[in-house]
């Protein structure tokens, strides 16, 4: 018979957890540690610190010359004033729109880049959006219009080519730039806003389809709010003394 061996039975029949078990502890304990500590400088700073870490990095890239450095900071105070602007646009049009922010924010801020190559309004390339595809960007109509701003790729060949071809129409940037660029020729040509939306939505200068025109600028009115309201909170957050943050 053998041996009994209590200190070992006893030993051997404690709970063991297996590694993974504590390193999914330890994991989950640091994912809540960050979201607590970025919640804190959201509250102090209004942005968010993974932004704030982002663009530190991007100062600190390896290989940058002292030169690149100095004209860094510049770049990167203009950055983080811009993405609370585009996230605030974005979390509205979300709502608005039943579709995701990341995506919609990132479109704003494709919107706001070709706007300003284009000396556009970025937000009335938005109202179309808006008007067109209400921010799908898989939209497709019977007529061949496609993307964000519902483009007919085979009407405008000269366009897409430089962007990778009519194949590109999905393409969240690309579409918004061939888009852009069709109703800044109508603007060129027309000098009037009202005149441009009929002639990119197809119809003649004297209609108005469906209210087509009506629906684009009330759009723009809506996101133009967005933004006074947006910049109105930011100058007060301005005006008042930074939050100490609270020690961890």
């Amino acid at each position: 018979m053998a041996k009994s061996h209590p200190a070992k039975f006893q030993q051997d029949s404690a709970p063991q957890f297996p590694v993974w078990a504590s390193s999914m502890v330890a994991a989950l304990t640091l994912a809540i540690s960050l979201i607590s500590l970025n919640t804190i400088l959201t509250s102090a700073y209004g942005s968010s610190a993974l932004a704030m870490v982002r663009s530190g990095l991007a100062v600190l890239k390896p290989g940058s010359s002292a030169a690149t450095l100095a004209e860094q900071p510049a770049a990167v105070a203009e950055e983080s004033g811009e993405q609370p602007k585009y996230r605030a646009i974005g979390q509205f049009l979300s709502r608005r729109y039943r579709v995701s922010s990341e995506m919609t924010t990132s479109v704003v801020a494709n919107a706001h880049k070709i706007g300003a190559d284009l000396k556009l309004d970025p937000l009335l390339i938005l109202a179309v959006i808006a008007v067109e595809s209400r921010f799908n960007p898989l939209a497709e109509s019977v007529m061949g219009a496609k993307g964000l701003m519902q483009v007919i790729p085979r009407l405008h060949p000269d366009k897409f080519q430089p962007l990778g071809g009519e194949k590109a129409a999905f393409d969240t940037h690309a579409n918004i730039s061939v888009g852009a660029k069709i109703l800044k020729d109508y603007l060129r040509q027309t000098g009037d806003i009202a005149v441009a939306l009929q002639l990119y939505v197809g119809a003649s200068t004297e209609q108005n389809e469906n209210g087509y025109t009506d629906k684009v600028m009330a759009e723009r009115d809506r996101l133009t709010q967005v933004l006074r309201d947006f910049e109105a909170k930011r100058r007060t957050a301005r005006a008042q003394p930074a939050k100490p943050i609270a020690a961890i």
